[in-house]
């Protein structure tokens, strides 16, 4: 008899209000260093600093914790930045030459950033005849005159127009042209040539009236607004990059293209002046490049600073991105290492004041923001408590933390301490300190923890809105590569001139990629981690608060276990250096495990109870005892037709003839697949699915929807023996008696390997466990029937709970397991959930989320989910990513469908595979190489920029505001969720009460099967996937639409029928 699957007919509303009490979707906040930074603003009343960016995003940026992000409406390169002082206002210049005004505005008490103005200039001459401005072509200099509130625009046809702020509406009547200006310079400095650009406007110190003009010619002029009339005139005759005007208004400063900068002094000799008082080039007599930007500072002492950037000798060092600082007799030259954007010092800027007094020099370069302290003698650099470059090395893994001890988190930081120098007593601290920061104290310490392709891992402070960095643990000492070489050349000592310093830590040259950091997994109650990197290593490492000087313990493991037929074309091994080593205070190395072949490292799992690590590789996986320094298993994984799993990532030996003889099969068998789909061990599968397409259902019954069906993937596909996770558990897995120790493995094509391990027993009241060797025994088996690769495995309790970490209960940290009732595995592949029973291994319950939803599991957690209504009401919930972006929510362990949301572009294949959950139902994703998206399903664990600001004197709004532009939460375009209903435009007022979720948005039907509440519970699981970018991830986003349309002629398949495991 057919058996039919009735909708159910509706959702329980309780069920449906504890969702919104439980869930709730929101991209919180940026971490890292903006992406393609272009333009720079300092508010020195506000002391607020602003980034602008290529692709239009606008973040404020003041005390640590207070962060504010707008985003033009149209993704043009934000050019210039002015601020209103005071008055929370910002006025930027794109590269199409418009103008956009922002405001700081409060809402329930928190500031948010909004575009309230924005200015087109006219077209250009011919092609508007009514336009009564034809020189208004493009926008090169804007300057604010705050006293008027007027803008002062120059332009490339050199003429100057006024804008009136408040309105952005051109003022009439004031515009200085080029003939105005040609009328008041002598006749032989005309000689037909034009003025060209406006290069540079400046205003006069104490007269607001007055305004500095510069030419791209040379020529400078005073303007007097109020006059109408050229005040004074130097005449300049090379081409002007930019001009300063000093503190008391007498002094002009200006640079040039040939690399020279220029003092010229406005005396009551006369209304011109014809040769500048001073004139050098500091980097000469050889040709120089030119001095875009420069500045001139005064001091109460007599030695004023001069800083400016550029002028390079052109031939020896015209590559270097440098900054100079001048003052007195010193120079020094700041050498970065990428692109510098703009500058600005931090001074006094009150006109009581006489001098300038710069207190600290802000660069922003293109990969990262550097503060020197100009009070203190070396001019030292500033820690930044936020904006840090995470990409100084490329990332390559992240995990997360949660819950750290304040002990271990004490340690850390002391760590980090001793890596850095300190300041010295009365040094200059962050200087950027605009705002407060509203949001409470964390109540729990969270770590993010990076891995970088030099080998370093990064530990970051991700409890609050700042991303602040911690330590840096560096396996690259423990190894001899070609960078030592390199680095004593660079120790080579450089001529005395120029006199360059290194600043800044943005390095993305990695000598040796072997180094790579693949995956990292800490006990954060015993501060010991695992590192694995690409050549196979995997280090066993130990925090200490002491430096040391110690040999580290060096053990291989033969994973291929001497299979014959198969022989590695990739990488070496990296060779470890021989003999005690000096080791700083921080994580230091115990036991460096070698996989052989040294393939990259695919997953790793610590137990620091049991003293054991397991790892593996594209070729199988490993177990090592690191107490006793000793190998316990070795598994194979690899098809005898994985020839791709021995060439290795860093191949060049790959064969054309090979791929495309590879290419032409997989096309013959694609063609015949369907003659010999009769004789496939798979047959059953297709048989029910036919049977079920020739079957008439009943008109009178209302199905479920159709279920994609899911061709089985073949057994010989390359690299199936890649091992996609590893989990220990105290679990039933012989009989249902006794529990005991287990490892699981799960790899690429389906297969889960499940071992009983014999750990001996630690003494009592001693966490050291006895010298006896651990054994492992393949205890269970289980091949999924479509060979979908194992994303995680998690084993829940009997009350269906995640198992608690390492010591977390015999230290009383949590409450114990429930070992009375029957266990189950939760195994998730790529294209569906499935739980079974302990030890029977039988099949409970699924959720096939490909043959419903039409997409493949990418992430796996297990995170906890509390209610804002009641605070002791806690759920466990697994939550996954998907390859098209998509963030699923599912019920432990019934794994019925809670809530989903769009979270990340399906074309953004590295963000995906970047995303780690945390373990309270909050999520990190990489939007660029130096940015993580912090994001949150849970609706009362939420992170994000509450902050305020004193604006200067109330004032009217502004009325003329721009119609709100759709919310983008995202800098870099990618959009977020508005959680409003359909019939609002824009998006609504940002909630900061944490517990607000009126604005839920409505669910599909597809999630609003009820679902049981679940025991309340404080534990969770967060399951390590990798998050390597395959080939198989790219091929799949390409025929991604080929699929769709194939999968769409596909009918439901009987559950009783369709079993998805087989077990050996």
């Amino acid at each position: 008899m057919m058996k039919f699957r009735f909708r159910r007919q509706g959702a329980d509303p309780q069920r449906e209000k504890l969702k919104q009490e439980l869930f709730a979707f929101n991209k919180t906040v940026e971490h890292g260093f903006p992406n393609q930074p272009s333009a720079l603003a300092f508010d020195p009343e506000l002391r607020i600093m602003a980034i602008g960016t290529r692709s239009g995003a606008v973040k404020i940026y003041g005390a640590p914790g207070v962060e504010l992000t707008g985003l033009h409406r149209d993704p043009a390169t934000v050019t210039q930045m002015h601020f209103l002082p005071g008055q929370g206002r910002l006025l930027t210049l794109l590269d199409d030459s418009s103008l956009h005004l922002w405001e700081i505005t409060h809402q329930h008490g928190c500031a948010r950033l909004e575009e309230v103005l924005s200015f087109q200039p006219p077209s250009r001459a011919g092609f508007d005849s009514a336009s009564p401005l034809p020189n208004l072509t493009r926008i090169t200099v804007v300057l604010l005159v705050a006293a008027s509130d007027t803008a002062a625009l120059g332009t490339e046809g050199g003429s100057v127009f006024f804008l009136d702020v408040p309105t952005l509406t051109l003022v009439e009547g004031q515009t200085v042209g080029p003939d105005d200006t040609l009328r008041s310079v002598p006749d032989d400095y005309r000689c037909g040539k034009t003025l060209g650009p406006v290069e540079s406007l400046q205003a006069h110190p104490g007269d607001p009236t007055k305004i500095l003009i510069g030419y791209s010619r040379g020529l400078l002029i005073v303007w007097d607004q109020a006059a109408r009339g050229v005040d004074h005139i130097f005449l300049g005759n090379q081409q002007l990059e930019s001009v300063c005007w000093g503190r008391g208004g007498s002094t002009i400063v200006s640079s040039h293209s040939d690399g020279s900068y220029a003092f010229w002094t406005m005396d009551a000799g006369g209304p011109l002046s014809l040769q500048p008082t001073v004139a050098s080039t500091p980097y000469g007599p050889f040709p120089c490049k030119a001095i875009s930007k420069i500045l001139w500072r005064s001091c109460a002492s007599g030695g004023h600073f001069t800083i400016f950037s550029g002028g390079m000798p052109r031939a020896s060092y015209g590559d270097r991105h440098c900054v100079s600082v001048l003052r007195a007799e010193t120079l020094v030259t700041l050498d970065f290492t990428s692109r510098v954007i703009d500058f600005f010092t931090v001074h006094s800027t009150s006109p009581e004041d006489e001098f300038d007094e710069p207190q600290a020099l802000a660069v922003l370069l293109e990969e990262e923001l550097v503060v020197l302290d100009l009070q203190t003698p070396g001019w030292p650099a500033v820690p930044a408590p936020y904006l840090a470059p995470l990409h100084s090395s490329a990332v390559t893994c992240s995990a997360h933390v949660a819950s750290v001890p304040a002990k271990l988190w004490a340690r850390l930081v002391s760590a980090g301490e001793q890596q850095s120098p300190q300041p010295a007593s009365g040094a200059l601290s962050w200087p950027i300190t605009g705002g407060r920061n509203l949001a409470q104290e964390p109540s729990q310490r969270g770590l993010l923890l990076t891995g970088h392709e030099d080998g370093t891992v990064r530990f970051w402070d991700a409890s609050g809105v700042a991303l602040r960095p911690l330590y840096k643990l560096s396996t690259a000492g423990l190894f001899q590569t070609d960078c030592e070489h390199a680095d004593s050349l660079a120790q080579a000592p450089e001529d005395d001139w120029p006199p360059f310093r290194k600043v800044g830590c943005f390095d993305p040259y990695s000598d040796d990629p072997r180094l790579g950091v693949q995956k990292v997994a800490l006990c954060k109650y015993t501060g010991q981690m695992v590192v694995a990197g690409t050549a196979g290593q995997v280090l066993v490492l130990e925090l200490s608060d002491t430096p040391s000087e110690q040999a580290v313990s060096v053990a291989s493991v033969d994973l291929l276990q001497d299979r014959e037929g198969f022989t590695w074309k990739g990488h070496g091994q990296l060779s470890p250096h021989v003999g005690p080593l000096p080791w700083p205070a921080g994580f230091q190395p115990r036991v460096l495990v070698q996989c052989l072949p040294p393939a990259a490292v695919t997953a790793v799992t610590l137990h620091t109870e049991w003293k054991l690590v397991a790892f593996g590789t594209s070729h199988g996986f490993g177990l090592f005892d690191y107490q006793r320094k000793s190998p316990v298993l070795a598994r194979c994984t690899l098809h005898p037709n994985d020839s791709l799993a021995m060439e290795g990532p860093l191949s060049r030996v790959k064969s054309l003839k090979k791929s495309l003889r590879q290419s032409f099969r997989r096309i013959r068998k694609s063609r015949v697949s369907g003659k010999k789909r009769a004789a496939n061990a798979n047959s059953k599968l297709q048989e029910a699915n036919a049977q079920l397409a020739e079957q008439a259902c009943p008109h009178d019954v209302e199905m479920t929807p159709v279920q994609r069906r899911i061709e089985p993937r073949s057994a010989d596909d390359s690299l199936s023996g890649v091992v996609r996770c590893l989990y220990f558990a105290d679990t039933f897995l012989r009989d249902a008696g006794h529990h005991g120790p287990t490892m699981w493995a799960g790899t690429n094509s389906g297969s889960v390997f499940a071992y009983a391990l014999e750990v001996p027993a630690a003494c009592v009241g001693s966490e050291q466990r006895p010298e006896r060797a651990v054994e492992a025994v393949l205890g269970k088996e289980v091949q999924l029937m479509h060979r979908a690769p194992v994303v995680a495995i998690a084993v829940l309790d009997g009350r269906g709970r995640p198992l608690p970490e390492p010591y977390e209960a015999s230290r009383d940290l949590a409450q114990a397991p429930d070992m009375q009732g029957g266990h189950a595995v939760l195994i998730a592949s790529e294209e569906q959930f499935k739980v079974f029973t302990l030890p029977k291994v039988s099949a409970k319950t699924k959720f096939k989320l490909t043959a419903h939803e039409g997409c493949r599991v990418r992430k796996v957690a297990l995170a906890t989910f509390a209610s804002v209504a009641c605070e002791d009401y806690v759920e466990t919930c697994l939550a996954c990513l998907t390859n098209l972006g998509d963030v699923h929510v599912f019920s432990v362990p019934g794994l019925r469908p809670q809530v989903h949301y769009p979270c990340i572009r399906k074309e953004d294949i590295s963000g995906i595979a970047s995303c780690v959950f945390t373990r309270h139902g909050q999520g990190f994703y990489l939007i660029s190489p130096s940015e993580f998206e912090r994001f949150s399903l849970s609706a009362r664990n939420i992170t994000e920029p509450l902050c305020s600001l004193d604006i200067r004197c109330p004032r009217d709004p502004l009325q003329a505001r721009l119609p709100e532009s759709p919310k983008l939460s995202q800098a870099n375009g990618t959009p977020g969720i508005i959680l409003a209903t359909p019939s609002c435009e824009g998006s609504p007022d940002l909630a900061y009460n944490q517990g607000l979720t009126s604005s839920f948005p409505e669910p599909s039907e597809a999630m609003l099967s009820p679902a049981s509440a679940g025991s309340a519970t404080s534990a969770d699981t967060t399951l390590d996937t990798t998050g390597d970018v395959t080939v198989e991830d790219v091929k799949e986003f390409l025929g991604f639409s080929e699929e769709s349309e194939k999968n769409l002629r596909t009918l439901s398949e009987d559950e009783a029928r369709a079993c998805s495991t087989l077990i050996k």
